[in-house]
């Protein structure tokens, strides 16, 4: 078995993904408040990995527009409506991260946020070495993903079922710290709230993502609707997603 194999066999067996809940972890309701008390962003040159929208990485640019940013997407489309929004500091790449084109230690941070998981299996190794290779020596990767665990994922997991590859990316890191290049410097846990206006809109962006094919048919539309629908209120629906954030230091 692959080293990450052996890892990910063991998340599954002795040591289980745990659930994580509001009562003991803390509502945070922008991430970029958890990066910020975590690594130094002021004057960063910063590469983030699977950006989508680059969210995170605009709001970032505003409270520190002399750092810059540089956003690589494998999702043709989300990268095309990328560039078609320009924002100083900020510059897009069509690349994945197991191919990163750029020259050694280029950065000083890289971002991977509910990216690393969304890697195909036998890349995030690779992925995890080309990222060390453009860090600088002190560099940090910030690593996002979401646990598998609440009710969310509950609805979720009907159409697309991530305890797998949530548990490899897992994996990889604890493999990418035996390779000498990394040592863990911070971990965090909390819960990120997420809001849906109505099934429509769940519907519309996590079900039918630009990035994946779901293979939506009519019977698993109404599946996941009536998972849905309970928790829908006057407001709309409103979970909160437990979430897991690891620092690695590049030596």
């Amino acid at each position: 078995m692959a080293p990450v194999g052996r890892l990910l066999a063991a998340r599954f067996g002795a040591r289980p993904m745990a659930a994580t809940t509001a009562d003991t972890t803390p509502l945070i309701d922008d991430e970029l408040t958890v990066l910020a008390a975590l690594v130094p962003l002021a004057g960063q040159r910063i590469i983030e990995l699977g950006c989508g929208a680059a969210g995170l990485a605009r709001a970032l640019l505003g409270k520190y527009p002399d750092s810059r940013v540089t956003g690589l997407e494998v999702d043709e489309r989300q990268h095309a409506k990328n560039l078609a929004a320009p924002q100083a500091g900020l510059s897009f790449v069509a690349a994945g991260a197991q191919a990163i084109p750029f020259p050694d230690a280029s950065f000083d941070l890289a971002l991977m946020l509910k990216s690393l998981h969304h890697i195909p299996l036998p890349l995030m190794e690779q992925a995890l070495a080309e990222t060390a290779r453009v860090l600088r020596p002190g560099g940090h990767l910030y690593v996002s993903e979401p646990v598998y665990a609440g009710a969310l994922n509950d609805v979720v997991r009907l159409f697309n079922d991530e305890r797998t590859v949530r548990a490899a990316a897992q994996a990889a890191l604890d493999e990418a710290l035996l390779t000498g290049a990394w040592e863990q410097e911070a971990e965090q846990r909390f819960e990120m709230p997420s809001r849906f206006r109505d099934f429509a809109e769940f519907e519309q962006r996590m079900m039918r993502p630009t990035f994946a094919d779901h293979r939506i048919d009519d019977a698993m539309l109404a599946t996941v609707r009536a998972a849905f629908e309970p928790h829908c209120g006057p407001e709309g629906a409103r979970f909160t997603r437990p979430m897991h954030v690891r620092v690695l230091r590049r030596v």
